[in-house]
């Protein structure tokens, strides 16, 4: 089974405006509500694309039950763990420039966080462990890392999917399967990244600290796979970008779905490529058939630095 985790979950709330006056009324032409959440994104392209799995995290109030309620009607299994708390609503005003008002996560208990803790210890060898999004300071990255170290010890597949400080700290336990972007790689270093080489240079330094397979993705220019014995380039497909948000979940979503069936992780990289590309041509999250009328489109090449430098 795949297991997704959302830390903290949303409902977006997203409006469309011709023009939007700060301080005064202003009247939407669309409204859309969507559950929001890396995890939970990924939960959703894997259903599109054909693969059962279960969404977990913290949820409560009416918010979280339509969170609930939605993955439910879309085939996606969900076992949250409630809160007392409402979960939050992030508000995206879409006008001539883009503003978000992102809603606090939830302050969780200790026996909340317990519960996920046995969730993980009750899964079986060969599941998959999604870690993604935001996760809050509050609770400390030692907790994460048990998290990681009870997947090490069960076989179980650990994707970890987040950025920042957290992102760093966790990094120091066996991963699977880490996706930063270009400029999130940097963060973990302290530098700013620049070139091909140096984002090779980078994620190699993952892999030999124990992060099993690094996908790197740089948007418009595509992405690099790092793995211990071999490292690619996938080149970005042609097309019109509508909407970036889900992009990088869809393409670990495209990713898992494609490495679960076959075990190749080139393959799985091209596919994931393809899943995120899907997705930033849509202005919602990639479905099945996006994904194959792609995937004939990604190049994918072995990266050596000397085609580089020269």
């Amino acid at each position: 089974m795949i297991y997704t985790c959302t830390i903290a979950p949303s409902i977006d709330y997203t409006v469309y405006l011709s023009e939007f006056d700060s301080g005064k009324l202003n009247r939407t032409n669309d409204v859309h509500y969507y559950p929001g959440g890396k995890g939970i994104n990924v939960s959703r392209v894997l259903k599109r694309l054909g693969v059962s799995n279960k969404a977990l995290g913290f949820a409560g109030g009416f918010t979280g039950h339509y969170i609930e309620e939605y993955l439910t009607n879309e085939g996606v299994e969900t076992d949250f763990i409630e809160t007392t708390e409402i979960t939050r609503i992030n508000v995206k005003i879409k006008s001539e420039s883009e503003t978000e008002l992102n809603g606090p996560g939830p302050a969780l208990t200790v026996d909340q966080l317990s519960a996920l803790t046995k969730k993980v210890r009750d899964m079986n060898e060969g599941d998959w462990f999604v870690l993604a999004g935001s996760l809050p300071n509050e609770i400390g990255p030692d907790y994460f890392l048990e998290l990681a170290t009870i997947c090490q010890a069960k076989n179980i597949h650990f994707v970890l999917d987040t950025s920042g400080p957290m992102l760093k700290s966790i990094l120091t336990a066996p991963v699977f399967l880490v996706k930063p972007n270009q400029h999130e790689l940097g963060e973990l270093f302290s530098v700013d990244i620049t070139n091909l080489t140096e984002v090779y240079h980078y994620a190699r330094k993952l892999v030999d600290s124990g992060t099993e397979h690094v996908v790197v993705s740089m948007g418009g220019d595509g992405a690099m796979l790092v793995t211990k014995d071999r490292a690619l380039i996938a080149k970005a497909p042609q097309g019109t970008v509508v909407n970036t948000v889900g992009a990088g979940d869809s393409l670990v979503s495209g990713f898992i779905a494609s490495y679960a069936a076959t075990g190749d992780a080139a393959q799985a990289f091209r596919f994931g490529v393809a899943s995120g590309s899907a997705t930033a041509f849509r202005s919602d999250l990639c479905r099945k058939e996006d994904v194959e009328t792609l995937l004939d489109q990604i190049e994918v090449h072995p990266f050596e630095e000397k085609d580089v430098t020269g």
